[in-house]
């Protein structure tokens, strides 16, 4: 914990209070959806349907609360809480264009962080 706040103190020396206050309070955020990523992305892979409605409703659906992507997080509800979809391609469709925007919401915030440590 020292060693990053030292880290980060020097980050604050180089750039303005503002934004390094918005770099250090984006890092939890980018890092918990990088893991959400990874997971997403491993079960996408492996085609395992369960841990994806579970991703999706429950992690999708808390991280982006956290980190005041509404939208994300109704959408993943919906993904789940709506009718029943045709098929398992329509699930999986509607999985990987949600994985497509949390790549997106990652490219965002990860921006300001990658420029900070520079």
């Amino acid at each position: 914990m020292l060693i990053s706040r030292r880290m980060d103190q020097h980050v604050c020396e180089n750039k303005d209070m503002l934004h390094c206050n918005m770099t250090a309070s984006t890092a939890p955020i980018q890092l918990s959806l990088e893991d959400l990523l990874g997971d997403l992305q491993h079960a996408r892979r492996s085609g395992d349907m369960s841990r994806l409605a579970l991703l999706t409703y429950c992690e999708v659906r808390r991280w982006a609360r956290q980190a005041g992507e509404q939208a994300l997080a109704e959408r993943s509800t919906e993904l789940i809480t709506q009718s029943p979809l045709a098929s398992r391609a329509a699930f999986m469709a509607q999985v990987d264009a949600l994985i497509a925007d949390l790549e997106q919401v990652h490219a965002r915030i990860s921006g300001p962080l990658a420029h900070a440590h520079a």
